[in-house]
């Protein structure tokens, strides 16, 4: 079961933790080995092997355990439909989350899998890809028992004006770095070209608007785990929550089926987005919608700028120039990104 977000190991939990930790459970049995895999942006992810077989230990960073369960829950009742998820194991008690330390633990079971990117896909594996994410929306309408209709705040969009402040400490820090290398040229150039495209497009901000249903939040390839050609678990729950669904139908597509050079499959987000609207129940109007919105909200962002600049982290840094350059193709080709999600 590999796990989201590269980054470097972390060191497993120690002996005396991990025999707390599995005589809470009935069958699990001793463990053998406990491998670090990599240590997530929210958890921290284990490789479990036991006298019984093989787990994967997940250490939650936040430690909300009301949040946690609330996870949990989902996803077990989102395998009583038939979803590929992969459901933590519940201990003597019943209990999903286990507190030691401190520290809060859950045990899932280990899946056999790997990541594929939309690029390794075929037109039908588009179409079930699209119609999983729907199945996803409206399965978690059915078991979240807060209901997503429910009144909430809107969802404001970007600002202008904060975007240009954003800008301009961004390139105070790009043009003081030293040594001065090609990342940081690149990183100028693009931030100059997005405070030009800003100022052109700052009357097409979009209108805050409600949001719309439960959804799990951070779905893209690192999250989904194949076995040979079809979704075995959809994994990561941790940002599972209310928001605009069509929005994440989107984000996911611009994720999967970007290509390196910062373009976007067409042919293949089309198949995708009619399996998802079939599914989801989603029309046209929804969907350009969030793509207006989600186009904005590319156009405004800079987390992966951020990271490198003001927090020392160069985690993202291999994500940006396809990122920073498929924002610049999507404005330029925004009526073919939109009819691609709505015919």
């Amino acid at each position: 079961m590999p796990r989201s977000h590269v980054t470097s190991a972390e060191p497993a939990p120690d002996g005396a933790t991990l025999s707390d930790l599995l005589r809470r459970y009935d069958g699990t049995g001793e463990a053998l080995s406990c491998r670090p895999l990599t240590q997530g942006l929210l958890n921290r992810g284990y490789h479990l092997t036991t006298t019984r077989g093989r787990f994967f230990l997940k250490h939650h960073l936040d430690g909300d355990r009301a949040a946690i369960i609330r996870q949990h829950r989902a996803t077990q009742r989102l395998e009583a439909l038939g979803l590929p998820v992969a459901p933590p194991v519940a201990d003597a008690h019943g209990n999903t989350v286990a507190v030691i330390g401190g520290r809060c633990y859950a045990l899932h079971p280990w899946v056999d899998g790997r990541h594929r990117d939309g690029g390794e896909l075929t037109a039908p594996q588009c179409w079930r890809l699209g119609g999983l994410l729907g199945v996803v929306h409206t399965g978690l309408e059915r078991v979240m028992r807060a209901r997503a209709h429910d009144p909430q705040p809107p969802d404001p969009s970007a600002a202008p004006e904060d975007t240009f402040a954003v800008i301009d400490e961004l390139l105070a820090l790009v043009r003081g770095h030293r040594p001065r290398d090609t990342f940081d040229e690149l990183a100028e150039h693009r931030l100059v070209e997005r405070r030009s495209l800003v100022e052109r497009y700052a009357h097409r901000r979009p209108e805050a608007v409600p949001v719309t249903g439960w959804v799990h939040g951070d779905f893209h390839p690192l999250n989904l785990l194949y076995r040979d050609t079809e979704p075995a678990a959809i994994v990561d729950w941790d940002r599972l929550g209310v928001h605009p669904r069509a929005e994440e139908a989107v984000r996911a597509a611009a994720i999967f089926f970007v290509r390196p050079g910062g373009t976007l499959e067409l042919p293949k987000i089309r198949s995708y987005a009619r399996a998802y609207r079939c599914t989801a129940g989603a029309g046209a109007g929804e969907m350009a919608a969030a793509v207006h919105r989600v186009w904005w909200e590319r156009l405004h962002d800079f987390w992966m700028l951020r990271w490198r600049y003001e927090r020392g982290d160069r985690r993202a840094d291999h994500q940006f120039p396809a990122a920073a350059a498929l924002v610049v193709w999507w404005t330029r080709e925004y009526e073919a990104v939109r009819d691609a999600f709505c015919d």
